[in-house]
């Protein structure tokens, strides 16, 4: 028996751009009630407005909320579950990178790029987690990296924060798989979006990066699976990157 997402409540982080707002998007396209959050207000209220603009109104809302910080998770995860009724999907989503050697890196680089991309998912999924048992199971996504897998020069905080998260989502599916609540990471590679790239991967011609809606097609895909089977981790690259000269 496939799982269908009509009427599901889902929580987007970083859902005002980019990867978050194709995943957000294709949720309500598939009749699920999304909630994002995103720091700034003048993104979120652009990207709310959007989104009530191609699907209903009622469905979708958001919070502006910096996962960084504890109190902004509980508050996100909180005014979900309240305006409506509940949760059953999350999606760790929001994240940055900044690209130095560690000897150029700053401490609140370093801080900021681990609180997010890494403290932030385990406060939303603290939160979360009795939340979805609540509703008798749930499923946890978490947008990770191949940059969780292959380290590379520049990227010290950026793959800390990666392997991080690929780890915590493991250990974490260990922890909550009998409450019926699914856990899967994504690993993309190179995905053309407003997100800054280390200068190694940038390329004037996008044209062969994933887009935001290939990730969210596999946040869908993914959650139609049968309630027997989890794939617990994806690796999605781009099927013809550029030859190495």
């Amino acid at each position: 028996m496939t799982m269908e997402l009509k009427d599901k409540v889902a929580v987007v982080t970083g859902g005002t751009r980019g990867i978050g707002y194709s995943i957000a998007e294709a949720l309500l396209a598939e009749g699920a009630k999304v909630f994002i959050c995103g720091r700034d207000a003048a993104h979120l209220k652009a990207a709310l407005e959007g989104l009530r603009q191609r699907h209903s109104g009622d469905r979708v809302d958001g919070i502006v909320a910096d996962v960084r910080r504890y109190e902004d998770c509980r508050r996100l995860i909180e005014r979900a579950s309240e305006r409506f009724g509940g949760l059953d999907i999350l999606v760790n989503n929001a994240g940055i990178g900044v690209f130095k050697p560690v000897d150029q890196l700053t401490p609140e680089e370093w801080d900021a790029t681990i609180g997010t991309n890494l403290s932030g998912a385990f406060y939303c999924c603290r939160e979360a987690i009795p939340q979805m048992r609540k509703r008798g199971g749930g499923y946890i996504f978490s947008i990770s990296s191949l940059a969780g897998v292959n380290p590379f020069a520049g990227g010290s905080a950026y793959n800390a924060s990666k392997f991080g998260l690929n780890g915590f989502s493991e250990a974490m599916m260990q922890d909550v798989r009998y409450d019926g609540i699914r856990v899967s990471y994504i690993m993309p590679g190179s995905v053309a979006t407003e997100f800054n790239p280390a200068p190694q991967f940038r390329d004037p011609n996008l044209g062969w990066k994933l887009t935001g809606e290939d990730i969210a097609k596999a946040v869908v895909d993914l959650y139609r699976y049968p309630k027997t089977a989890l794939v617990s981790r994806v690796e999605l690259r781009p099927s013809q990157p550029p030859r190495k000269k």
